[in-house]
């Protein structure tokens, strides 16, 4: 198992759009990978379960990834977000 913890960059936050790309990302991989924002834990391999988390800028959030391809799960999704600009880092 693997985490990292980001904070939202975006001026939109994380909405429908980048929230779709990350769900894309996600199910790529046979991993199981899961958000946590405001005390809650999502699958990010769901749309509606990403979008609950209501994800706007200066917001902390921690992905934490399990299994056979977390390593390579984990390089994706955190590229995604940095190149995306949708979050950075929280270190």
């Amino acid at each position: 198992m693997i985490k990292k913890n980001f904070v939202v960059v975006s001026e939109k936050g994380i909405h429908a759009r980048p929230a779709t790309e990350l769900v894309i990302v996600a199910d790529q991989f046979m991993s199981e990978i899961k958000v946590t924002a405001n005390n809650r834990t999502i699958d990010m391999k769901s749309i509606m379960g990403l979008m609950s988390l209501g994800m706007y800028r200066g917001q902390s959030f921690t992905l934490e990834i399990n299994g056979g391809d977390e390593q390579l799960a984990m390089e994706k999704i955190k590229n995604l977000l940095i190149e995306n600009g949708l979050a950075k880092i929280d270190e």
